[in-house]
């Protein structure tokens, strides 16, 4: 049997609701609609946390962010850790596998030597390493307003640092994907799309704009940025038709967590919150372990082999790796996963699903069971005092978590309290025994 070629679309900073194929009136993403009409659109996936590192390294890794060594955001400098050989990849499994490997735009996994992508099983890199850019100059400026450190460029072609200064950066991702597709297209290959957008700054060149005249400025520049995203995935699924390998591709889109309200979004010292992406009915932002800030769009297309559906049960961005490994005929036994295949559901339409999911961001903690999720020291958005210390919502009733059940249901409470911390002890412990030195500064 033929092996599947791969493609994960990972956008940034992108809402619930920031999709035409998932409730959105205002925003026209006529592309990424028409794929997810085609495939298993997921109502109810799950980032592995509500910020962009760890997020990533579950995803790629198949593993809870802290056993894949990666708990926070990483810093930006050349000599920041992060990911390392000793976690393999999805991309080095598939290397192994015969596959051709590549990455286009953000990693935000490490830049030290042994965390960049070509250490960690990507044959080719085309992108940058921190955590966000500067669409023009692709400069890092983030944390440089203290003055007490050096803003940095930050553009490269596997270990090779280029400048395109004035290239707008997604269409710079799109261009190199397709590029790598053409150059690949006789050989299996896994290329992972990056996209920065809709993350800060909120940069978009004005035949986007000129798309949404009608909306607010906070509204406008995020239906710009993401419109660029659904022209480069129309862009990549023509390339795949043209060449005749739409039928043989596997295609996972996904955002990294929930949208931000960071106010330096606005990018004029505007200290108020920003307003640009929404979360449809969930409560919370990036940041938060409530619904906004880690259910996030999904779908993932086959060809003809999947019947247009949508699956309702809870799955997690973990699960990704064990799938694709399925779906490439490949024995998925041979790695330390945390993630379950979902392909079956995915062939079969079946609504199976995990028995917990757990998150964990600096000191909120929290699970879903079944219809049933707590969280532990819950905060709606960053910098934000607890909603409450212990907060449990019935999210077939209540997806918006708007009503603690708490004192209604204690013994309840008091069974997923021990369950996540019970699971949060144990990443803890192989924390400190695994990774915590990876970032000792001794």
């Amino acid at each position: 049997m033929k092996k599947p070629n791969v493609i994960i679309i990972l956008t940034d900073d992108q809402g619930f609701g920031d999709l035409g194929c998932m409730g959105s009136q205002d925003l026209k993403t006529p592309h990424i609609d028409a794929l997810a009409e085609k495939g298993v659109l997921f109502s109810s996936m799950y980032s592995a946390s509500p910020v962009c590192s760890p997020s990533r390294a579950a995803l790629l890794t198949g593993r809870y962010p802290g056993n894949a060594g990666v708990r926070a955001i990483l810093a930006g400098h050349r000599k920041a850790s992060g990911l390392t050989p000793k976690v393999p990849t999805l991309a080095t499994a598939l290397k192994a596998e015969g596959y051709a490997t590549g990455i286009c735009g953000k990693w935000h996994l490490g830049l030290k030597p042994e965390c960049r992508p070509n250490a960690n099983g990507f044959d080719e890199f085309s992108g940058f390493l921190a955590g966000c850019l500067d669409y023009y100059s692709h400069i890092f400026y983030y944390g440089m307003s203290d003055g007490g450190t050096n803003p940095t460029h930050d553009l490269w072609e596997n270990e090779d640092e280029v400048y395109a200064n004035g290239e707008y950066l997604t269409e710079r991702i799109t261009r190199k994907s397709v590029d790598f597709i053409r150059r690949h297209k006789d050989e299996p290959f896994f290329l992972y799309v990056a996209y920065n957008a809709p993350h800060y700054p909120m940069h978009a060149p004005e035949k986007y704009l000129d798309r949404f005249p009608e909306l607010p400025w906070d509204r406008r520049i995020m239906a710009a940025m993401i419109s660029a995203v659904d022209d480069g995935v129309g862009e990549i699924a023509q390339t795949l038709r043209t060449l005749g390998l739409f039928d043989d591709t596997l295609l996972y889109f996904q955002s990294d967590n929930g949208p931000s309200r960071e106010s330096r979004n606005w990018l004029d010292g505007t200290e108020d919150p920003y307003y640009g992406g929404t979360t449809g009915v969930f409560s919370g932002h990036k940041f938060s372990l409530f619904e906004g800030g880690i259910r996030v769009p999904a779908f993932l297309c086959w060809g003809e082999k999947l019947t247009a559906r949508t699956l309702d049960a809870p799955y997690i961005a973990i699960d990704i790796f064990p799938t694709v490994l399925e779906a490439c005929g490949v024995d998925a036994s041979a790695y330390d996963l945390d993630g379950q295949s979902i392909l079956q559901p995915l062939l079969h339409g079946e609504n199976a699903a995990h028995g917990c999911i757990f998150w964990e961001m600096e000191d909120q903690t929290a699970v879903r069971r079944g219809k049933y999720k707590l969280v532990l020291n819950g905060r709606l958005t960053e910098g934000e005092t607890p909603r409450a210390p212990v907060f449990l919502a019935d999210l077939e009733a209540d997806p918006g978590e708007k009503h603690n059940l708490a004192d209604a249901m204690p013994d309840l409470c008091r069974e997923l309290t021990k369950l996540a911390l019970d699971w949060r002890s144990g990443v803890e412990q192989r924390w400190e025994d695994e990774f915590a030195k990876n970032y000792s500064t001794t």
